[in-house]
């Protein structure tokens, strides 16, 4: 299996641009997620971060989606 190195996109989150840098291996099981919710991506995002903004002390973004990713893979979707 090829990890692949991370890859920086852009997403706005609350009419804020950033930056997250994951692995192709990440984004495409984000988009998957996005595509399975009917949430455009951005809006998918913006509901990992602020789970994450829950959290003491939250992690950072590009971690919380890799763990939400995770939970949400254990769970069965």
């Amino acid at each position: 299996m090829n990890f692949g190195t991370p890859t920086k996109r852009s997403v706005t989150i609350a009419g804020h641009e950033t930056s997250i840098a994951l692995e192709p291996i990440f984004w495409s099981a984000l988009d998957q997620a996005a595509t399975e919710s009917r949430l455009p991506l951005n809006a998918l995002i913006a509901r990992i971060d602020a789970e994450r903004l829950e959290q003491s002390p939250p992690p950072n973004l590009a971690s919380a989606i890799r763990q939400w990713l995770f939970v949400r893979r254990l769970s069965g979707h």
